[in-house]
């Protein structure tokens, strides 16, 4: 299920950057970043992206097609949000939030495909925090173009909060944390799982907002990249609890007289 889901992400989110290319081409090509990429520089055409968003749309329906019924009719919920996003630039400032819409949809697609349905209880927190999560590293992320992206018309929750943003983003950071334990508290983790997230969790991501340079990109996208930290983080965290929870269970097995 793993391999499945993983393979499902890159292959998704590769569709997502595809759509987001073939929308923002006429950004791009004004965005110093981003005037590089395939289709904004004049590499790769737009019919030639449109087909080559079709093999991807098509690897990710073979991916979907190996779940279970729920799960596959659930999944097309978030295509709406996919292809809205790259859109919802132009139109308002929280284009962030439908990138994390979108982004997270995973939180839950990897709940029923294992159950077969969906608990709210412990699902839509840790969907939540993934959307919370989303718009402080795509905030940070942003950033770095601003200057383009206030020339071209671009809209972001970067130029939204301004010089405000670490203390924006600190109350997204804590929301993460948050959601991530009630999340956690819902599905019974165990001591670790808080520990981990409420403690190291916590401290990343208080170092990304103490380290963070609004007005330098390159730190900007140094903060950005050390987001696969705090997902390490998070993933160590489910590992830790599932360890001690079999060796707990383990120790009470062994404790329980034979008949």
């Amino acid at each position: 299920m793993m391999a499945l889901f993983g393979t499902g992400a890159v292959v998704m989110r590769g569709a997502g950057c595809t759509i987001n290319d073939m929308w923002d081409v006429d950004f791009d090509k004004k965005v110093e970043r981003t005037k590089t990429r395939p289709i904004a520089s004049g590499l790769v055409s737009r019919p030639k992206a449109l087909a080559f968003l079709g093999v991807q749309l098509s690897a990710g329906l073979a991916v979907l097609l190996q779940m279970n019924p729920y799960t596959i009719f659930f999944c097309f919920g978030s295509m709406p949000f996919v292809i809205m996003y790259p859109f919802m630039k132009r139109i308002t400032y929280w284009p962030q939030l439908f990138l994390g819409l979108a982004y997270n949809w995973g939180a839950l697609a990897g709940w029923s495909a294992v159950a077969g349905s969906i608990d709210w209880t412990v699902a839509l927190p840790l969907y939540a925090a993934g959307v919370s999560w989303t718009l402080v590293y795509d905030t940070v992320y942003g950033h770095q173009d601003k200057r383009d992206d206030i020339a071209a018309g671009v809209k972001s929750t970067s130029l939204l909060f301004g010089d405000h943003t670490k203390t924006v983003l600190s109350g997204f950071s804590a929301a993460t944390i948050s959601l991530m334990c009630l999340s956690g508290y819902m599905n019974g983790q165990g001591l670790p799982f808080f520990l981990t997230v409420a403690g190291a969790g916590s401290a990343h991501l208080l170092w990304q907002l103490k380290s963070v340079d609004i007005n330098s990109p390159s730190v900007c996208w140094r903060i950005f990249k050390s987001n696969a930290w705090f997902g390490a983080i998070i993933f160590s965290a489910i590992l830790a609890d599932l360890a001690y929870d079999r060796i707990t269970n383990t120790d009470d097995t062994e404790e329980q007289p034979s008949l």
